[in-house]
């Protein structure tokens, strides 16, 4: 405990505290809300920067914030995913987000790879694009880093960055495409509300659009978002599995190489269970899934803190070409489901 609860862990903690408070005020004004507050958050440790002396002294606790405050914020995440509304939605929206999220997944990944984009930006990519933006670039992040020398970590961090980078940058884009689309795609609302839920990156986005189609549209796209939003464990699972087996260090002198099971996901699932069946914490939902937000907004912040902005604008170009194909073909392949079955 003593050597968790340091001086430069109180100021590590203080100082992402600030910018993930600050990211979800801003997300409240009008023109940032499409942006969402774990975006704004990232950002905010990102002009941190400016501020080197008090960063540099938080290094030690910067590290710990972005990988445990992540997982716990996960965890919380759960509460947000009602299963009965899940459920009540059917069983062609649940087919649809499993569609989504695998031939997202793949498409993007096949085109990074094929504009020469390395396998872990790649796979992080693909995932933020085909899930849920930047919740599902860390959750999966921690399945497929397999580094073990400091050089490599950082390299890995650094793809961490370009990826959330890349699903906010786009998710934002798409949003506006699909507000500027409606009157001409000839859409009900619920199908609107499928389109938004079933295309864009963030929840925050998925929000902003279905709300321009109106209050059926705003809840088709709640329900759709949060569907694929259900496949980040399973999909997690999953990917860490292909992605030891295809891209994975090799075992040193006969080791065994750990399956990558991601535990916190459990609590993730467990928490959606339990905040869908167990009725009295129902008056406490809202604050666990604002508490979640608030330690996601930290290790965002402390992702943020970390980022090599050489990096974000050099090696993320062919990754941000790759997802913004794949999401062009995302927006229209959705709409054509959203017609035909909705």
């Amino acid at each position: 405990m003593k050597k968790i609860f340091t001086a430069p862990f109180a100021a590590a903690a203080a100082l992402t505290l600030a910018c993930s408070l600050a990211g979800s005020w801003l997300a409240a004004l009008p023109y940032l809300k499409v942006i969402g507050a774990l975006v704004l958050a990232l950002l905010l440790g990102m002009v941190s920067q400016l501020f080197r002396p008090a960063v540099d002294y938080a290094r030690p606790g910067i590290g710990l914030i972005a990988n445990k405050f992540l997982r716990a914020g996960i965890i919380l995440l759960g509460f947000k995913l009602n299963l009965l509304a899940l459920a009540a939605a059917g069983v062609k929206t649940i087919c649809l987000a499993v569609v989504i999220v695998t031939l997202t997944i793949t498409g993007t990944y096949w085109l990074a790879r094929r504009f020469g984009v390395n396998p872990h930006l790649a796979i992080l990519t693909a995932s933020g694009t085909g899930i849920c933006g930047a919740a599902a670039v860390m959750g999966i992040s921690t399945q497929v880093t397999t580094a073990r020398e400091p050089a490599g970590q950082l390299r890995q961090q650094e793809d961490e960055v370009v990826a959330v980078a890349i699903v906010a940058i786009l998710g934002t884009v798409f949003t506006m495409v699909d507000i500027a689309l409606r009157p001409l795609l000839h859409l009900t609302a619920s199908q609107f509300g499928v389109l938004c839920g079933g295309s864009l990156h963030e929840i925050a986005h998925a929000v902003a659009a279905g709300s321009a189609g109106g209050a059926t549209s705003l809840d088709a796209a709640i329900i759709t978002k949060l569907s694929r939003v259900l496949l980040l464990a399973p999909a997690a699972i999953i990917v860490g599995l292909w992605y030891q087996r295809h891209h994975g260090d090799q075992p040193v002198d006969g080791e065994k190489r750990p399956l990558p099971l991601p535990w916190f996901m459990l609590g993730f699932i467990l928490a959606s269970v339990a905040g869908t069946f167990i009725h009295p914490l129902a008056p406490l939902v809202p604050g666990l899934v604002k508490l979640a937000y608030l330690l996601l907004g930290m290790a965002m912040a402390a992702l943020g803190m970390n980022v090599n902005f050489n990096v974000l604008f050099t090696r993320g170009k062919n990754a941000l070409l790759a997802a913004g194909l794949a999401s062009t073909v995302l927006m229209l392949a959705v709409a054509g489901a959203a017609k035909a079955f909705f």
